[in-house]
């Protein structure tokens, strides 16, 4: 137990000597956690803020901001002209309308209304702004040549006692217009189909889970450095000359990464129900067998890609690529049923899928420690091949 202690000891002060391992351990996971995870999702209004300058002031401008203010793509914030402009230049708004003063309804009878909209360039954002005001112009032109043909026929009855009678009729035509435009049955009706969707998808469950496992698993891997290092070392060959067993070497180096990958994902998985309002905690006993099951097969891969190479970089490099890929193909970048069928299929014969189902069968489908046991077997089964594999090729040189 002595020399297990150890050899935990010496391989944990060895990997925290550098500052760049604590940045790798715990603050970039928390970090790609939180924002790929929607921590910095929008909770307001999640329109697009549209920068409305007014310069018309008049009842067509306002019945203008009435209807982008129903849009659900927009939502107009009126703002002085100069600080527009400013938080355009600075990148702060997709857009800018200015309505200018000659935007009225005699303007709009001969045609010589407009608007002016400002965009940033190559922006999706900027066209969903031009398309949302496109429509809400198109709407008020329609209601202005409803009030001018209905005046136009009110004068043709009976013609207006001066100029002020008439506006007030087109006003009043305008309003009316308006309210029956606003109170028109809708055309077309849509029905949500009743089907149950098979699949259980969470997107914050997905992201935190599969960030989770990439930051845990290419650290375990990266075990196969540390045999490389000891064996390029002579420290090794010197060690295991002493009366210090091969399975006391193996056992200490093992048990000590993993238990560091565990201390790992419980900080990560504290972080995830405190600050994610992730329901990891409702199987602890289940959460516990996945993580145990998933940090035996990672370290067991780590231990045989450790008697396959030769140096500590190209260990070093295999871990990354093989980390980076298994967690891709396992799904824990993208959700695995975006995948094709036969990708899907593929992907089973990779650890990571399985830690993937496993972490998602808690946090998403509430299952406990039998809801698990096909993913903790599999996993152990992983362990058990690639440890059987990495023993019997182990060499101290």
């Amino acid at each position: 137990m002595k020399k297990l202690l150890a050899i935990i000891k010496k391989d944990t002060i060895l990997r925290f000597t550098s500052p760049m391992e604590w940045m790798f351990f715990i603050i970039l996971p928390l970090v790609f956690i939180y924002l790929i995870s929607g921590g910095t999702t929008q909770t307001g209004d999640p329109r697009l803020v549209l920068t409305v300058v007014d310069q018309a002031n008049s009842a067509l401008s306002q019945a203008l901001l009435d209807e982008l203010a129903k849009s659900s793509a927009v939502n107009p914030v009126l703002t002085e002209y100069d600080q527009a402009l400013q938080e355009f230049e600075q990148l702060k708004v997709s857009a800018v309308l200015i309505i200018p003063s000659d935007f009225t309804a005699d303007a709009l009878t001969l045609e010589s209304a407009s608007l002016e909209l400002r965009k940033q360039p190559n922006t999706l954002n900027g066209l969903a702004v031009e398309q949302a005001v496109q429509l809400a112009a198109s709407r008020i032109a329609s209601l202005a040549d409803v009030a001018r043909v209905s005046t136009a026929r009110a004068a043709e009855f009976q013609p207006f006692a001066d100029e002020t009678a008439r506006q007030a009729f087109y006003d009043s035509a305008f309003a009316q217009a308006q309210t029956m435009l606003a109170e028109a049955p809708d055309r077309l009706q849509s029905v949500v189909g009743s089907t149950a969707d098979p699949i259980e998808y969470d997107a914050k469950a997905n992201s935190t889970a599969g960030q989770m496992i990439t930051w845990v698993f290419i650290p375990l891997i990266g075990l196969s450095g540390m045999l490389a290092y000891e064996r390029a070392n002579g420290t090794l060959r010197r060690l295991l000359v002493t009366p210090t067993s091969k399975a006391a070497f193996l056992g200490g180096t093992i048990l000590g990464q993993g238990l560091t990958a565990l201390v790992q994902m419980t900080i990560l998985i504290v972080f995830g129900i405190l600050v994610m309002k992730m329901k990891w905690g409702q199987s602890p006993a289940g959460l516990a067998m996945v993580m145990v099951s998933f940090t035996l097969a990672a370290a067991a891969l780590g231990t045989m890609l450790g008697t396959f190479v030769k140096s500590e970089s190209q260990a070093n490099g295999l871990s990354v690529l093989i980390g980076m890929l298994m967690a891709m193909m396992g799904g824990c970048w993208y959700p695995i049923e975006l995948f094709p069928s036969a990708i899907r299929s593929a992907a089973q014969v990779l650890p990571t899928y399985w830690a993937m189902q496993g972490f998602l069968d808690i946090a998403v489908r509430g299952q406990g420690p039998a809801g698990v046991l096909q993913e903790c077997a599999v996993l152990l089964g992983f362990a058990l091949l690639f440890f059987s594999v990495g023993i019997a090729r182990f060499r101290y040189e």
